[in-house]
């Protein structure tokens, strides 16, 4: 019990992850959790929002941007509608090459016939096609013009030297309606590149113009429209088509972008954007404030607010009970939780039951040591009667020795008295000692021998002894066999070794864990067969069985004998110290 309130009492001081504090911790972290959840949620939310705005931003602009190249293509047709007498005049060619020598937006300008031929043209001599005209009867745009639209745009073919160009082209009717050739206008493509410069614009945008298959014309970084990991470029406009937006997102060599289309000219031209798709973290870079800082500010403030006035209203009141209930375990109840009188309603409760305890243990250890100690004396005191009446016992027995004739009975008597008085020297100790349950036994035997030594010492030769024996605590249950057994091997030696002539003693006690051995040494004549078989043997062997031992008889190396009972070490049950239990001071042991 004492090693597991001691087990409590460690874990208690190092609480760690087990203690209330952590698991509070926890708990609260938990519960605040919906903080940083409605943050992240409300994020992606505005995520969402903010990117829907883009895409409507980077679909304006490029109807804006389709606006803008439309009006410049407008701008052509209607130039085109007015040259159309032009076209059949004698000075038709330096006129159209004066007009587009004035006009940036222009490179080319041309009369078709209805077979094909061109009549006049800029920059050339009246009756030559120019080369953006070459085969113009089988280019796809005549065959348009000649089923019935009304303006095509097709892109220029390709001329060495020659940036990429349109062709615009109206039809030209007779008065009954019938087709009659066309107006044309090479349109250079950097005249129709999309503007991104727009504000509006998010950052790193590219633009571009593709035709009604989606096959780029001319674009501020090619890049940016190079799809990968899936569908090409080609088609966007049936799929926009199909999907009724013509906003979309694909990966590029560039990343992932969304793109935003509109139509220049009817079915012909397109106006194409490009830009970075965020990304919820890209956009969390962006809006660190709003996403990350903002959610997990509030979310830090909260926790720390809950952890401080938990620490005030709950932690430092536990802790302060836990030092005064340490302060019991030592045995000191004079101690009083009087500083909760200002914490909570619960600590104070709880406090107030330690103080109700510590009274109550107070009051009950006061009265069991007025218990014991009135036990105690009174022990003593029928220890002390105990040894006076064996006292009285031995003097009875020394007197009617003394009126005996008989030597053996002499003999006989004195023994009887000798075992008398080994028993009142038990008693003896026991009320002299701090513990009256137990004795010493080196203390024991090194009186008992002397005791022993000096009541023969009148009336024989001088004996000596010496006592070498280790501590061990024993009860008086195993203290007087242990005590009888060494009067008879004393006596034995007295009668049989020393009846002559005096001689030197020796008694042994040595503790050897579960063993313990006693010897009494003489160095008389030695072992005497005579006396094997008597009385004092008897009861040695006796005794010996009580202390579950047994008794061996050795000659002496040096001449003499050696009588030597070897036993169980006797385990005394000696009681918990009482500072263990905080009960105060105990009996010593």
């Amino acid at each position: 019990m004492v090693r597991l309130g001691r087990t409590l009492g460690r874990g208690l001081a190092r609480p760690g992850i087990h203690g209330i504090r952590f698991r509070l911790g926890v708990a609260m972290a938990g519960a605040l959790l919906p903080i940083l959840v409605l943050g992240a949620v409300q994020a992606q939310s505005q995520f969402r929002e903010q990117d829907l705005e883009r895409r409507t931003d980077l679909q304006l602009a490029a109807e804006r941007t389709a606006a803008r190249a439309k009006t410049r293509l407008d701008s052509a047709g209607v130039l085109l509608q007015a040259l159309r007498p032009v076209g059949l005049e004698v000075f038709c060619e330096p006129r159209l090459t004066d007009l587009v020598g004035r006009l940036d937006e222009l490179d080319g300008l041309a009369r078709v016939t209805a077979t094909g031929e061109t009549v006049c043209a800029s920059g050339g001599s009246t009756g030559a096609s120019p080369a953006w005209l070459n085969r113009a009867r089988e280019a796809p745009w005549f065959r348009r013009l000649q089923a019935g639209e009304s303006t095509v745009l097709a892109r220029a073919p390709a001329m060495p030297g020659q940036p990429p160009a349109m062709i615009i082209a109206q039809r030209l009717e007779r008065p009954l309606g019938a087709f009659d050739g066309a107006m044309a206008a090479l349109i250079p493509l950097a005249a129709l590149q999309p503007d991104v410069a727009d504000p509006a614009l998010p950052e790193d945008s590219q633009a571009a113009l593709t035709d009604a298959t989606g096959a780029l014309l001319i674009a501020t970084d090619p890049q940016a429209f190079a799809l990968t990991g899936g569908p090409s470029l080609a088609g966007w406009v049936e799929r926009a088509r199909d999907s009724g937006s013509a906003v979309f997102e694909a990966d590029t060599s560039e990343g992932h972008r969304v793109f935003a289309g509109a139509a220049l000219a009817g079915r012909d031209v397109y106006a194409l954007l490009s830009a970075p798709s965020p990304g919820l973290l890209s956009w969390a870079r962006l809006n660190p404030v709003g996403l990350l800082l903002l959610p997990l500010g509030a979310w830090l403030a909260a926790f720390a607010m809950v952890m401080l006035v938990s620490e005030r209203i709950i932690i430092r009141w536990l802790d302060y009970l836990e030092r005064v209930a340490a302060i019991y375990a030592r045995g000191r109840f004079t101690v009083r939780p009087v500083q909760a009188v200002n914490a909570p309603a619960e600590i104070r409760l709880l406090a107030k039951t330690l103080d109700d305890l510590a009274e109550t243990i107070t009051t009950r250890d006061a009265a069991l040591l007025a218990s014991l100690a009135e036990k105690d004396a009174l022990m003593r005191e029928i220890h002390h009667r105990v040894k006076n009446n064996l006292q009285i016992i031995s003097s009875l027995l020394s007197m009617q020795q003394r009126a005996l004739k008989d030597a053996p009975a002499r003999a006989a008597v004195g023994d009887t008295r000798q075992r008398i008085a080994a028993l009142a020297l038990i008693y003896r100790t026991l009320y002299q000692s701090d513990d009256l349950r137990y004795a010493d036994a080196r203390v024991f035997l090194t009186e008992l021998v002397g005791q022993l030594i000096a009541n023969e010492s009148g009336r024989g030769h001088l004996v000596t002894s010496s006592v070498e024996a280790d501590s061990l605590v024993v009860d008086p249950d195993k203290l007087a066999p242990l005590a009888l057994w060494l009067v008879e091997a004393v006596t034995n030696a007295q009668k049989h070794a020393f009846a002559e002539h005096g001689g030197d003693l020796k008694v042994r006690f040595r503790v050897n864990g579960d063993t313990s051995v006693l010897e009494v040494e003489d160095n008389g004549p030695g072992v005497d067969d005579t006396v094997r078989a008597g009385v004092g043997r008897t009861l040695m062997g006796a005794f010996a069985k009580q202390l579950r031992g047994e008794v061996e008889m050795l000659p002496a190396p040096g001449g003499g004998t050696i009588a030597r009972m070897t036993f169980a070490t006797p385990e005394a049950v000696v009681p918990l110290d009482p500072a263990d239990l905080g009960t105060g001071p105990g009996p010593s042991r």
